[in-house]
């Protein structure tokens, strides 16, 4: 394992996969520590029984959740291959293993529909005290409002550019993971409306940056601006804790619910695989029962 070819690595997969900076840094983690691993083990010529018995380690030693396990054997798989393909080394230790790791099941956490009304109404009732507060609200709102009406990833919403939303046709184009694009439709007059706000606002500033959203300095919003943005409101709102990405799932088990089919929802998320998408199905169903247990007269006759 070569420093060099870590950073190299992860800078061919920025270029071409379109990670967000929580990725690359995530790769990194993994395969530094796979790193740290053979040199405590004094393992210079990598096999795979020494790519088999780490996994072991993780999870005999370490008590890693599978999860976190299944990520690392991405993050070395993916690395093994590039050097492989990139003539960096002879054989691939990671070409003919498998790991059979149980699949952990976790429904998605999403928001009630009157926390979600709860946090737009916090946005819009934020007082203005000064010019830097009324940018900060018009903006705040369109942010939250974007996440809300489409569903898309936080990563996603700091990729915006000014030309990728048009809205006369009222839609949005989105550059998503492994460099897809998708094209999304608002089918809000307010999100319309809150957008346009942040526009007039935005281009009294007359930066030379083409994201979308900006901080006073004229930079583009980071990731971790905009979950603060989102922390403010939600503890404003007096919702439990939560993230973004519960706006996210939140989107999707609504779009089930209302009888949205599940290729359409697929297609809107971006997501790669109908299996991930069909987990919302199981949420959408359970409210369902919910409801059904609760309040059908049925019960009661």
């Amino acid at each position: 394992m070569n420093c060099n070819n870590i950073e190299t690595f992860l800078t061919e997969i920025k270029n071409t996969k379109n990670l967000s900076q929580k990725s690359l840094l995530a790769y990194n983690y993994d395969l530094t520590n796979f790193k740290q691993y053979l040199i405590d083990c004094r393992i210079t010529k990598i096999k795979s029984n020494n790519i088999v018995e780490y996994i072991n380690y993780l999870k005999d030693v370490k008590h890693l959740k599978e999860t976190s396990i299944r990520r690392k054997i991405i993050s070395l798989k993916l690395y093994f291959n590039f050097l492989y393909e990139k003539k960096l080394i002879k054989s691939n230790p990671f070409a003919n293993l498998k790991f059979k790791l149980k699949k952990e099941h976790r429904l998605p956490k999403t928001l009630q529909v009157n926390d979600i009304r709860s946090l737009l109404s916090t946005v819009s009732s934020e007082k203005i005290t000064s010019e830097f507060s009324k940018f900060q609200k018009i903006r705040n709102l369109a942010i939250l409002d974007i996440l809300i009406s489409t569903g898309i990833r936080i990563g996603e919403l700091s990729l915006i550019k000014l030309n990728d939303i048009n809205l006369e046709n009222r839609t949005l184009l989105i550059h998503g993971k492994g460099k897809k694009e998708r094209l999304l439709f608002f089918s809000s007059d307010d999100t319309i409306n809150n957008i346009n706000n942040w526009l007039v606002i935005r281009n009294k500033y007359n930066v030379q940056n083409t994201n979308l959203f900006i901080n006073r300095y004229g930079s583009t919003l980071s990731i971790h601006s905009i979950e603060e943005i989102y922390e403010k409101y939600r503890k404003k709102a007096n919702i439990n804790n939560s993230t973004p990405h519960y706006l996210r799932h939140t989107f999707a088990t609504n779009l089930l619910s209302n009888g949205a089919d599940i290729r359409s929802v697929q297609e809107i998320l971006g997501h790669a695989s109908i299996s991930t998408t069909e987990i919302y199905t199981e949420v959408s169903i359970n409210r369902k029962i919910e409801v059904l247990k609760r309040f059908n007269y049925r019960n009661n006759l």
